[in-house]
């Protein structure tokens, strides 16, 4: 066998080993998580030391992720949705405002940039999760403590997994099955973070 051949047999043999191991990652890994998860994930427990995490309650704002995918979503990038189960005796409810109780706007916001930052974590992206910006943000309804459930949605347009690991993505709110917020060019980036790993290591 002439050198250039066994090169490029070595180089096939590589490249059939590595899509092996990205199909068996692919196989085993999850596309929805229950709220155990999510709290492992608060915890620093699922991506592992000093990647992203997701805030503890009461600032956590879903309770279990429905649907994670790479595919599919408005831009064939990826999609995914949260669920939040709303009850009358949520913390904001009885500050935001008094006898005028409504969940604030910002907290939908801060949902989709949790949803966000998981994601990245999922996609296998190293560094804790922070937010960036956000390009346009519309509000078309309100939550009130009547309200039963909450959807969170992203539609992934872009993943960039470079020296900075960033994704943007278009999101939604829904309540009980109506859109009462939207925004658009959602950023969120990973970023190093060596101290918060020692410290749970």
């Amino acid at each position: 066998m002439t050198a250039p051949n066994l090169m490029l047999n070595c180089v096939l043999l590589l490249i059939g080993r590595a899509e092996g191991i990205w199909n068996k990652v692919s196989s085993e890994r999850k596309f929805s998580f229950n709220y155990d998860d999510l709290i492992e994930c608060a915890k620093g427990r699922l991506f592992g030391p000093g990647n992203a995490r997701l805030p503890l309650p009461p600032m956590l704002m879903f309770d279990r992720i429905t649907r994670i995918s790479e595919k599919g979503g408005a831009n064939g990038k990826g999609e995914v949705e949260a669920e939040f189960d709303v009850k009358p005796d949520l913390w904001f409810f009885k500050c935001h405002f008094e006898s005028d109780p409504v969940m604030p706007g910002c907290l939908g916001m801060d949902g989709l940039w949790q949803l966000l930052g998981f994601t990245l974590g999922w996609l296998g992206g190293p560094g804790s999760g922070r937010a960036i910006s956000v390009g346009e943000v519309k509000f078309s309804g309100q939550v009130l403590p009547t309200a039963k459930l909450l959807k969170f949605q992203l539609d992934l347009k872009r993943v960039i997994m470079r020296r900075l690991f960033m994704g943007i993505a278009d999101g939604r709110v829904l309540c009980d099955g109506e859109t009462v917020f939207e925004a658009k060019d959602i950023k969120v980036g990973l970023f190093a973070n060596n101290a918060r790993a020692e410290a749970i290591s």
